[in-house]
C-alpha cells in the first residue's frame, strides 16, 4: 500500500511516497522506503508534485489521488531529524543487485553459508574504498549494508580470514564456474603479489615482477573471453617456465571448467621451449608472445622487416594501426602459426625514448662515474670501468641497436589462431586480465599481503577475487554504455556512492536521484 507522508523541514513541508506492507512473520505493518515526490505550497497548503512523479503515475495509469496525502501520518520533529542517520546506499545497492543477477551471491551462499555476507561486505569495501580491511568497520558506519554482518571489527575479520577453508573456496569456484554460460575460450594469465610476512609458507623468493626485494605469491587467473569476468584463481609455486608448474596449473583449470576449452594467453615472460612443447603435446591451445632473446623471433622480424609495412598488411585494432603477417612454422613434429606485428608509431617512440635515456645516463656517468659504477640500470646500457686513475664510460651499442631493430615489433606464437587479426585481438583481450591484476594489487590493497599465516593470506586473496568479479561487472557495463567517456572507474564509484538514505526511526527516506545517478541505475537495470 502506498500513500504520501508529510515531513517538515524548516519552513517547508515535503511530501514523500511511502510504501508499506504487512510483515508475514509478526503481522506488523512496516515501511519499505520513502521517496521525495514534492512539497506543500506554503500559501495554499496544496501539494505541488514533481514532474517525474506525475509522469510515473501517468505511465502506470494511476491517478495521483490514489496516493492521497495522509493527514494523520506522523509529523517528524526537528529532534527526530537531528537524531536520524544518513548513509550512502547507491553503490552498495548496485553491488548487491549485480551480484544477485550474475549468480555471485548464490555461489557465495551455496559454498560459504557461514560467512557469505561477511565476505561480500569485505569485498564491497575493497571495491568502494580500496583500503585495508582494518578500515572496514569505519566504512560500515557510513553506508547501508546487510543487517546481519555485524560491526566487522578486526577480531571478526581475523576470524573470517582463518575460518574459511580450502574446500569452501574451491566449492565457490565450482559454483561460480557452473553459472558461467560461455562456451568460448577462457583466457589464462599469471601475476605475482608481494608479502612482508616471513610466516607464510606459500610465499617464496625469486624474480619479482614489480622489481621489489620481497617474497611473493604467484597467482594464476582464468577469465571468460566474452563475459570478461574472472572465473577461477589459484596460487602456484616455482617458476611458470617450469614444466611441472605449468602442467599442475593447467590440470587445476581443466577440473574447474568441466571440459570447457581453455586458451592459455601468456606474455613473453612465460615463454620457454619446454612449455611450448608441453602444451602442444597435451593439446592445450595457446597464444603467447615471444621474447626477442629467442632465435625464431629475431628470424621472423629479419625475414619480414622489408615487406611488412604495406597497406595490404594493415591491421586495425581499436585506435591502433598495425602491420601484421602470418606464417606456418615448424616446432619439432608440430606446426605453429607465427604472427609478426609491426607498429610504426611505437617503433619510433621506443627508439627515441631509448636514445634519449641512454644519452642522459651517459652524460651523468661521465660527470660522476664513481657514483654509477654499481648501478644496475646504468650497467645495463653502459660499460663503466676504472682504468688506472680514471674511468672509461662506453655505451653498449649492441643493446641500443637491438631496440632500434626490434622496438615496435611483436611476435605471437599460437597453435590455435591462424589469422593475425584474431591473434592480436585475443592477445590484447588479455589486457582485461592484466587490468584486473592491477586492480587486485593496487585498488584492492592486495599488493602487500599484510597477514601472518597461509590460511589468512589465501582467504584475503579469495576476497580480492570476489571484489575483482564485482569490479569487472561494473567495467563491462561501463564499456557497453560508453561511461568511460564521462568518468574513470573511481569517479563512477563516487557518483553512484553519493546516493543517500536518511533513516528517521523505522522510515527510510531516499535522496532524489541526480541525472547522472538515474542514467547509471537505468544502465544497470536498477529500480529508480
Amino acid at each position: 500500500m502506498s500513500y504520501i507522508a508529510r515531513v517538515p523541514v524548516g519552513k517547508y513541508v515535503y511530501l514523500y511516497e511511502r510504501d508499506s506492507y504487512r510483515d508475514k512473520t509478526d503481522g506488523k505493518v512496516k515501511t519499505r522506503s520513502a521517496k521525495p515526490v514534492g512539497k506543500l505550497d506554503p500559501a495554499t497548503g496544496q501539494p505541488i508534485y514533481k514532474p517525474e512523479y506525475l509522469e510515473r503515475m501517468k505511465k502506470a495509469g494511476t491517478s495521483v489521488s490514489a496516493h492521497p496525502v495522509d493527514e494523520n501520518a506522523p509529523m517528524f520533529s526537528i529532534n527526530d531529524i537531528k537524531n536520524s542517520t544518513v548513509q550512502g546506499f547507491g553503490l552498495t545497492l548496485l553491488l548487491r543487485e549485480n551480484a544477485e543477477k550474475s549468480g555471485l551471491m548464490a555461489s557465495l551462499r551455496a559454498a560459504l553459508p557461514r560467512h557469505c555476507d561477511e565476505i561480500f561486505t569485505l569485498a564491497s569495501h575493497l571495491v568502494a574504498e580500496g583500503e585495508p580491511f582494518l578500515h572496514c568497520q569505519d566504512w560500515l558506519e557510513t553506508v547501508e549494508v546487510a543487517e546481519n554482518v555485524g560491526a566487522m571489527s578486526s577480531s571478526q575479520i581475523s576470524r573470517v580470514l582463518w575460518e574459511v577453508s580450502v574446500g569452501e573456496r574451491e566449492e565457490f569456484y565450482h559454483q561460480w564456474a557452473s553459472k558461467r554460460s560461455e562456451q568460448e575460450y577462457l583466457a589464462l594469465d599469471i601475476t605475482s603479489t608481494s608479502s612482508y610476512s616471513e610466516l607464510i609458507e606459500d610465499v617464496e623468493w625469486g624474480y619479482n615482477r614489480d622489481g621489489e626485494d620481497l617474497a611473493q605469491v604467484n597467482l594464476c587467473f582464468l577469465m571468460g573471453e566474452m563475459s570478461r569476468l574472472p572465473i577461477y584463481q589459484t596460487s602456484y609455486y616455482g617458476s611458470i617456465k617450469d614444466v611441472s608448474t605449468l602442467e599442475n596449473t593447467l590440470s587445476k583449470f581443466d577440473k574447474i571448467v568441466d571440459e570447457k576449452p581453455v586458451l592459455a594467453v601468456m606474455d613473453k615472460g612465460f615463454f620457454s621451449t619446454k612449455n611450448i612443447t608441453t602444451m602442444l603435446e597435451r593439446g592445450t591451445k595457446f597464444v603467447i608472445s615471444m621474447p626477442f632473446t629467442t632465435k625464431l623471433a629475431r628470424e621472423m622480424v629479419d625475414k619480414n622487416c622489408d615487406e611488412i609495412d604495406r597497406y595490404k598488411n594493415s591491421v586495425i585494432i581499436g585506435n591502433d594501426s598495425l602491420r601484421g603477417v602470418t606464417s606456418l612454422e615448424k616446432w619439432g613434429k608440430y606446426r605453429v602459426w607465427a604472427h609478426v606485428f609491426y607498429n610504426p608509431v611505437a617503433a619510433a617512440a621506443s627508439r627515441e625514448k631509448t636514445i634519449q635515456r641512454v644519452r642522459q645516463m651517459y652524460e651523468l656517468a661521465v660527470a660522476d662515474p664513481q657514483k654509477y659504477i654499481g648501478d644496475k640500470d646504468f650497467g645495463k646500457w653502459l660499460s663503466i670501468e676504472k682504468c688506472g686513475d680514471h674511468y672509461a664510460v662506453n655505451v653498449r651499442e649492441e643493446l641500443v641497436d637491438d631496440v632500434k631493430r626490434y622496438g615496435g615489433w611483436m611476435v605471437i606464437l599460437s597453435n590455435h589462431t591462424e589469422n593475425c587479426t584474431d591473434a592480436i585481438r585475443i592477445y590484447r583481450a588479455k589486457d582485461i586480465v592484466e587490468k584486473g591484476f592491477m586492480r587486485l594489487k593496487n585498488s584492492l590493497d592486495l599488493g602487500r599481503l599484510r597477514v601472518h599465516g597461509g590460511q589468512a593470506m589465501q582467504t584475503k586473496i579469495f576476497i580480492g577475487f570476489v571484489a575483482l568479479i564485482m569490479l569487472s561487472e561494473i567495467h563491462n557495463v561501463m564499456l557497453e554504455h560508453n561511461f568511460y567517456r564521462k568518468w574513470t572507474m573511481k569517479q563512477f564509484l563516487r557518483v553512484i556512492g553519493k546516493r543517500r538514505v536518511q533513516k528517521i526511526g523505522d522510515i527510510r527516506v531516499e535522496s532524489p536521484l541526480t541525472k547522472e545517478q538515474r542514467e547509471i541505475c537505468s544502465a544497470f537495470g536498477l529500480l529508480l
